[in-house]
């Protein structure tokens, strides 16, 4: 692999991406990003109000225009939305200009992940916990092929911090 200098961490809600992002910046000495704070700094709006105002369609748009913001940063680790790979041309754009790693986990762990209430998923909104999982099941069959282009998928039951940034080394330099 050619040196990278941006590293887009995907995967479903709950799967750690952001946690992740911001470690991995630490170990490589880079700049974090996370996509939802970015559109939240840029609208003025928390992610759910955004939803809840004006729809998931705009916020798809005001997502993949903040990705495109991501182009003219270096040494930037970017942690997306669960949804960005999913929506126009955003996968293909993330595999052009950086390392795509696609933390995958299954749904009973996701399930427990997002189990606890905070009001800060607005796609689980008026889903109970009897249902969580099937609706994770599903949702992450229909994401899977766009998460499964990653350049490296990490099943984060196997392979721990340690071993990821081992790999992301060899990737990147």
């Amino acid at each position: 692999m050619q040196k990278t200098d941006k590293i887009y961490i995907i995967g479903f809600m709950g799967s750690g991406k952001s946690t992740t992002g911001r470690k991995l910046a630490g170990f490589l000495k880079w700049s974090f990003v996370d996509l939802d704070e970015l559109i939240e700094k840029k609208s003025g709006m928390k992610i759910r109000d955004i939803f809840s105002e004006k729809g998931e369609e705009y916020f798809r748009l005001s997502e993949a225009e903040a990705l495109k913001e991501t182009e003219s940063l270096s040494d930037t680790v970017i942690a997306t939305g669960g949804g960005a790979p999913c929506f126009g041309e955003n996968m293909k754009f993330m595999l052009d200009n950086g390392l795509t790693i696609y933390l995958k986990l299954p749904p009973d762990k996701l399930k427990d992940r997002l189990a606890k209430p905070d009001g800060k998923r607005p796609l689980l909104e008026g889903i109970d916990k009897d249902n969580l999982e099937q609706y994770i099941s599903a949702k992450l069959g229909e994401r899977e092929k766009w998460y499964s282009s990653a350049k490296l998928i990490i099943d984060c039951n196997k392979t721990g911090f340690r071993g990821l940034c081992s790999m992301v080394k060899k990737l990147i330099i």
